[in-house]
């Protein structure tokens, strides 16, 4: 009887199965505690793609319409505060100042005069009130010395030793005599109303010295339209948007260029979810696309007080119509710190991607409890 003796590789699969459970095994629970490492790291954070660059961005237009005669400035251009930008045509302006100025000298002239008529009039009130009254006591003397001899001239014709002319010349002149009395009383009357003719001078003198004022102020104007045909950069900043060249006619209060400020900062729009533990002064890693691997620090300075809808052109009427839950965004400014390199080309709507650690809470606390 021959007996067949075969080995069975039962042990051995068995052994290379268990090896390779053990790898996968291994390898997942690597992968496990990476997972919550990275969770545990990720949480940590609060990320957003819908974030940009801002700057102070200043629209510069003249404040009065006129011609471009002159551009001091070119596209780009780095421009301090004070620096003319550009200029307007000024011969209609300057002949507005000069007619303000001769309207000018003109009140004036009316002032002086108006002065020197009060002056005249307080000097010599008194002195015609005098000599009225003098005149007035020598015409009454007159008067009653020519009744006087109207009566003896009437004794006389009584006993027939005169002529009936003489009388009539006598009484004549008495009652002319007379009348110049009452003509002397009616100019010393005159006379003494002095104050009241005083006080019209004075009130001559204070609209003389109102027409000043207002031609002053008329002066003022037309020199404040002439300066603002120089047009100047109110800040610091550099030239962009630039739609102007000479010959140009301008409107008042068209915007005609820019200026963009130096210093930048980060407009993050976070989602409301994402808002519960960030704080004022929380660190932010911040790339920015124009510079790839090139990492930036940055800080939460304020969350604005207010969703982006909420601010829009038209926002929304949530209390018409049908309500569809939307998670909003709130804008959070961040502010670089240290400061970038002066170098870069850091512009106003560039995209970047912030990091806020809102791990870092005691700090973020502290400096929101400083700002209020």
């Amino acid at each position: 009887m021959t007996t067949n003796t075969t080995s069975s590789p039962a042990p051995a699969e068995e052994n290379g199965n268990g090896g390779r459970r053990s790898v996968l095994i291994a390898v997942l629970a690597v992968g496990a505690v990476a997972a919550a490492g990275w969770w545990w790291h990720a949480r940590s954070y609060e990320s957003t793609e819908d974030a940009f660059l801002e700057a102070d961005v200043t629209m510069i237009a003249p404040r009065i319409a006129g011609t471009v005669i002159s551009v001091q400035v070119q596209d780009n251009q780095q421009v301090k505060a004070g620096d003319v930008l550009f200029e307007l045509d000024a011969a209609d302006l300057q002949a507005r100042v000069r007619q303000a100025e001769a309207n000018l000298a003109a009140a004036q002239a009316q002032a002086r005069s108006a002065q020197a008529d009060l002056t005249m009039t307080n000097t010599s009130a008194p002195a015609n009130v005098a000599q009225a009254q003098a005149a007035v006591r020598a015409a009454r003397a007159q008067a009653e010395r020519a009744q006087a001899d109207a009566k003896r001239y009437e004794s006389l014709y009584a006993k027939d030793e005169i002529s009936a002319q003489s009388l009539d010349q006598a009484r004549s002149s008495a009652r002319a005599l007379q009348a110049q009395a009452e003509q002397a009383a009616a100019q010393l009357t005159m006379t003494q109303t002095a104050p009241q003719q005083t006080a019209a001078k004075e009130a001559m003198l204070a609209s003389a010295q109102a027409a000043i004022a207002q031609a002053q102020a008329a002066l003022d104007l037309a020199r404040l339209q002439l300066s603002y045909a120089h047009v100047i950069a109110p800040s610091a900043g550099r030239v962009t948007h630039k739609n102007l060249q000479p010959g140009t006619q301008l409107a008042a209060g068209s915007p005609v260029l820019a200026l963009v400020g130096a210093q930048t900062w980060v407009v993050a729009n976070f989602k409301e979810t994402q808002l519960q533990h960030m704080r004022v002064g929380q660190p932010v890693n911040v790339e920015i696309d124009a510079y790839p691997g090139q990492a930036f620090s940055a800080r939460v300075h304020s969350l604005q007080a207010g969703t982006g809808s909420a601010f829009a052109l038209l926002p929304p009427e949530n209390a018409t119509g049908n309500f569809i839950k939307v998670v909003q965004r709130v804008p959070v400014k961040l502010v670089f710190d240290p400061a970038p390199d002066a170098a870069l080309h850091l512009v106003p709507g560039m995209s970047v991607l912030p990091r806020v650690d809102i791990s870092d809470d005691a700090q973020g606390a502290q400096l929101q409890a400083a700002t209020q």
